[in-house]
């Protein structure tokens, strides 16, 4: 099953995606800046064979559904996330918020 949405956080519109697959969840928020993800986002890949596409994008891991995503920290990041302020141990909530906020 897949369920796409729309989701409000604090007045700006983020589009929800969960895909159930057997023996996993993926759970993903995006907007037009970036995007955050469950565990199974290889961010390693994105900060190093694909650093040049500037990618912003987020990664919290730990979590089994969107609602835990959302409550959710950065576990890592890519280099385009940084530069938008986003760290690791930051809440996904506030890494959300700084993507739309650049």
């Amino acid at each position: 099953m897949v369920r796409v949405a729309p989701l409000e956080l604090d007045g700006y519109t983020f589009v929800s995606v969960e895909v159930e697959l057997p023996q996993t969840h993926l759970a993903m928020v995006q907007c037009d800046e970036g995007y955050v993800m469950c565990g199974a986002l290889d961010i390693q890949l994105l900060r190093d064979k694909l650093a040049h596409r500037n990618i912003v994008a987020a990664r919290a891991v730990g979590v089994k559904n969107l609602s835990e995503l959302l409550d959710g920290t950065v576990e890592s990041c890519t280099q385009s996330a940084e530069k938008l302020g986003i760290q690791p141990g930051m809440s996904i909530r506030d890494a959300l918020l700084a993507m739309k906020q650049q």
